[in-house]
């Protein structure tokens, strides 16, 4: 298997067999985002895909497959559509292939182009919404607006697909921080996920975001006060039916609650973090990581 560059995926795709069908983000100017500074964008082609995939059979049957780098489903359809059907061809066993998406990727796909996607067995898509605050989305280069976030989030659901959308506590600063809450909470109660990854932001050596805590035009709350945005979200949002989760190794307080069944339990045990200050309670700073 041919990787280029670091290659990333959700910490829900784990196990998965990990194909780079793109390099790189067609994005790349959120200012809080290092991941693919080291790339130029570009759609590999169809013989080395099926190269890899080829070779990806040598090592026995496997369950989920996921299609890197930060946004494949920015593919046209046509070409995707190709590529799917190769990873159906190689992988006949898979049950389930998921991708990484933006807003506009979204957007450019019509609803039955999703549906088509999903017979061919694309079962979930990663959106990174990171908060609902609409001047912020702006001011962090999300290059979607609260709108189109929202409605992406539905037309994957409409599509039959699931919906897995992540949050970035912290990601307004202190000054911006109970705004970045509230908006979150908003967003997430108009989207109705299936699932939410809220993860904590950690500044990066080279992205915009750093620089301007470098110079101190930002300035991170401190890890309770990113816990306090944690419980805000999850006491204000609304849910059919969402496995959310804040155990992601950025964050100081892992949570995992099915909401809103949970919501009462999972409120009682923020609070009583948030009422002692004890630190002890926390993830040590020296375990936390991207």
């Amino acid at each position: 298997m041919r990787y280029i560059g670091n290659v990333y995926r959700p910490p829900s795709e784990a196990e998965s067999l990990i194909i780079q069908v793109t390099l790189g983000c067609s994005h790349n100017k959120c200012s809080f985002c290092g991941s693919y500074l080291d790339k130029h964008f570009s759609v590999r082609n169809i013989k080395e895909i099926t190269e890899d995939l080829a070779e990806s059979t040598e090592m026995g049957p496997v369950r989920r497959i996921f299609l890197a780098d930060g946004d494949a489903l920015c593919i046209p359809q046509k070409r995707l559509t190709e590529i799917m059907e190769l990873v159906n061809r190689f992988h006949p066993e898979s049950e389930r292939i998921g991708v990484y998406a933006s807003a506009k990727d979204i957007l450019r796909k019509s609803t039955d182009d999703l549906k088509q996607l999903k017979k061919l067995k694309l079962g979930i898509i990663y959106l990174g919404v990171e908060t609902g605050d609409e001047k912020l989305l702006t001011k962090i280069c999300k290059g979607s607006d609260y709108k189109q976030l929202v409605e992406a989030g539905l037309r994957v659901k409409e599509a039959g697909i699931d919906l897995s959308v992540t949050v970035l506590l912290g990601i307004g600063g202190i000054e911006g921080s109970i705004d970045h809450a509230h908006g979150t909470a908003k967003i997430l109660s108009d989207m109705d996920p299936d699932y939410v990854g809220a993860l904590s932001v950690i500044l990066v050596p080279g992205t915009p975001l750093y620089e301007e805590f470098s110079r101190g035009a930002f300035k991170l709350p401190d890890p309770f006060g990113l816990i306090e945005e944690l419980r805000i979200i999850i006491a204000e949002s609304s849910f059919t039916n969402c496995v959310f989760r804040s155990n992601h190794a950025s964050n100081y307080l892992p949570v995992r609650a099915t909401l809103p069944g949970d919501k009462g339990k999972i409120l009682s045990a923020i609070d009583s973090v948030l009422n002692s200050r004890d630190s002890r309670m926390l993830r040590p700073e020296f375990l936390r990581a991207l």
